[in-house]
């Protein structure tokens, strides 16, 4: 919001002659006090002598294109970044606001709607699952009231594999479909791209040997991820988007859908 101020003289035209002896000619107006101080004459003297008055207009004007458009870039990175605090934070009920009531995740480890992930997430929290997310730099697109928001990320989990505790570091991007509904931004859809990652004794001491073969099986972008996680016991999706590649080229043509203000089930698959 802009604010423009004017200031007008005050017509004196019509206050008559003021002879500052206490009379006041051609006025209606109270002659002064003949008990006033010389330095309260002097001031009223300055006052009408003074050949403007200046008068305040302040008019509110609406918020431009430019500034409504870093408004709504910085009301997505506080939801990405909300997402991450309360996940990791385990702050459940908060957790919720960073979603529409449709809103859809799909991860290695889990793709379904948003009211099933924090499920989920909370019964693994409250098993003990580690599992952390730090963020960095985002760009975002805004088309009307949609936006695709990339995020730089990496996810660390930590857990024993083969009696022998690890703990895998993946760098990726978030990549959510945004859409601004009352007035309020919040994600409908959230992909990730998977870039690399590596795993890590967590005991210098100690040493883990992984199945070759079940490695080598899994995209290389996220394989020691997927290797742990399948070890841990769940079902991990095998053809998520890394850097490059066919996988990531249908995501950006997702995304571009998205903005051109189509349907995106397709993204959920």
């Amino acid at each position: 919001m802009s604010l423009l101020i004017r200031e007008d003289a005050i017509d004196l035209s019509n206050m008559g002659e003021h002879n500052f002896d206490g009379r006041t000619a051609g006025t209606n107006m109270t002659p002064l006090r003949s008990d006033y101080h010389p330095a309260m004459r002097e001031t009223e003297r300055r006052q009408f002598e003074s050949p403007r008055s200046p008068q305040v207009d302040v008019f509110c004007t609406a918020m431009s294109a430019e500034e409504k458009l870093r408004h709504d870039k910085a009301d997505i990175r506080e939801v990405i970044e909300n997402w991450v605090i309360f996940r990791d934070a385990a702050m459940w009920d908060q957790f919720k606001t960073v979603w529409h009531d449709d809103g859809y995740m799909m991860a290695t480890w889990f793709q379904g709607s948003a009211t099933e992930f924090i499920r989920v997430s909370r019964e693994g929290f409250e098993r003990g699952v580690s599992i952390l997310h730090f963020l960095g730099g985002s760009n975002v697109e805004i088309a009307t009231n949609r936006a695709i928001a990339q995020t730089k990320m990496t996810i660390t989990q930590r857990a024993s594999v083969h009696d022998t505790l690890v703990e895998v570091v993946c760098t990726g991007r978030f990549y959510d479909f945004f859409e601004k509904r009352n007035e309020k931004w919040a994600i409908v859809l959230r992909r990730l791209f998977y870039e690399k990652d590596r795993m890590d004794v967590v005991d210098p001491a100690t040493q883990v040997t992984l199945e070759p073969e079940l490695l080598a099986s899994f995209p290389v972008g996220y394989q020691h991820l997927a290797y742990l996680q399948t070890k841990l016991g769940f079902n991990v999706k095998k053809n998520m988007p890394g850097l490059r590649g066919p996988e990531a080229q249908a995501l950006y043509a997702h995304g571009a859908n998205w903005l051109a203000g189509r349907s995106i089930v397709d993204a959920k698959k």
